[in-house]
Formats: C-alpha cells, sequence, structure tokens
C-alpha cells in the first residue's frame, strides 16, 4: 500500500481532504517526483486540481509525461511558504509552511471532453475566470497537448506555524526571536504592446491564498 504517514513530526500532519484540497487550490507550482530508467527526476509543473484529480499538461515528447502515462509511480509535492521562524539558536531557526504530498500511478487522459475540461481547469487555477476570455484549445493544439491525470487517493498535508520553540535555557539570551510572515506580492499588470483591449478587472483585485 501507498504510504502518506507522516512520521517526523507527525503532530504537524492533516489528512482531511479538506486541508489538503486548500493547499493544493492555493499552489501553483508543484515539484514531480518520478524515475525513467534508473534515472531519478523532479521536475517543476503547473497543475490543476478538479475534485479528486489533479492535472498536468505537456508536450508529448515529455520524458514525464510519457514515463506517467505508462502508469510509473509519481511523487508530487506543493508547499507554500508562509514565513521565517527566527529562533534564540542557531538550531532551532525554521520556516512556518503548508505542504502537500500525493503519491500514485498517472493515467493518460484521451477522452476529449476530459481532457477540455482538464486544460480549462488549468487556466481557471492560474486566473480565475480567464477561461471565459481566451480562446479554447484547436484540435491542432490538442494533437500536440498531453494531459495526464493523477489521483489524490494517497496524500497527507503537513503544517508548520507560531513561534520558534527553543530550549528553555536559551530564552533568556539578548537575542529577537520571533516569525517574519511571507507572503505572494502581485505587481501591476504590464501589458503586451501589442494588445489593444482593455484591462480586465479581475488583474487589479488578483490574490493568492491566505493574505
Amino acid at each position: 500500500m501507498t504510504d502518506t504517514i507522516v512520521r517526523r513530526h507527525p503532530e504537524r500532519a492533516d489528512y482531511e481532504r479538506e486541508a489538503i484540497d486548500a493547499i493544493l487550490d492555493e499552489g501553483l507550482v508543484g515539484h514531480l517526483g518520478f524515475v525513467a530508467g534508473e534515472q531519478p527526476y523532479v521536475i517543476p509543473m503547473l497543475y490543476a486540481r478538479a475534485g479528486d484529480t489533479l492535472y498536468l499538461h505537456g508536450a508529448p515528447a515529455s520524458r514525464l509525461l510519457g514515463t506517467l502515462a505508462d502508469g510509473a509511480q509519481f511523487c508530487l509535492t506543493v508547499t507554500l511558504l508562509d514565513g521565517l521562524v527566527l529562533a534564540r539558536s542557531a538550531f532551532r531557526h525554521s520556516l512556518n509552511y503548508r505542504s502537500v504530498v500525493v503519491l500514485g500511478e498517472g493515467r493518460a487522459v484521451t477522452d476529449r471532453a476530459e481532457k477540455l475540461s482538464a486544460l480549462e481547469a488549468l487556466v481557471e487555477h492560474v486566473l480565475p475566470g480567464r477561461s471565459a476570455d481566451a480562446r479554447a484549445p484547436s484540435d491542432a493544439e490538442l494533437k500536440v497537448t498531453d494531459v495526464i491525470a493523477l489521483g489524490l487517493e494517497y496524500a497527507s498535508a503537513k503544517v508548520r506555524s507560531g513561534p520558534p520553540i527553543d530550549n528553555r535555557p536559551d530564552l533568556g539570551l539578548p537575542v529577537w526571536a520571533g516569525e517574519l510572515p511571507l507572503a505572494m506580492a502581485v505587481g501591476d499588470p504590464i501589458p503586451d504592446p501589442k494588445c489593444s483591449v482593455p484591462e480586465p478587472a479581475q488583474l487589479r483585485s488578483y490574490r493568492r491564498g491566505l493574505r
């Protein structure tokens, strides 16, 4: 059986789908680990969740997608960094984070309707509402795009939050300790020089996550 039990700091583990889905839905990039031949690879990938399935896309010639389509085992990780944890001792420094690990086997998406739905989900994951504005994939574009589905049957979340956990003898040291929150910053939109269409309103209100 695929093992998703958190052993290091098990008190930080969360196996509830609500927690897992929330992290996946906030993240943008996952790191996908797999073995092709005898060589291990870890590749950053855009992904999108639709219910109990994660979707990835890429070129048919991709080593990664070809390997997953053949049913190879994979490990996908997504990490959201929430802050630096600054302790009184170097040993106790840490990070506040939320992460998910998904294990399993990939499935090639060959049904046209599911493929179109998956590609729309990828666009919507990046910017909700964008698929209503952008042109849908053409038949030619569909032919040169592979989509892989990853199930969420074996997934776990791990979360660290809060202040540093210093050793009691270090609490009196004259060293500042605490948290330095971090968040994704959204800049001003930069239009394509060839674009004459007015800026969509949702660009100015775009936010990702809790902050």
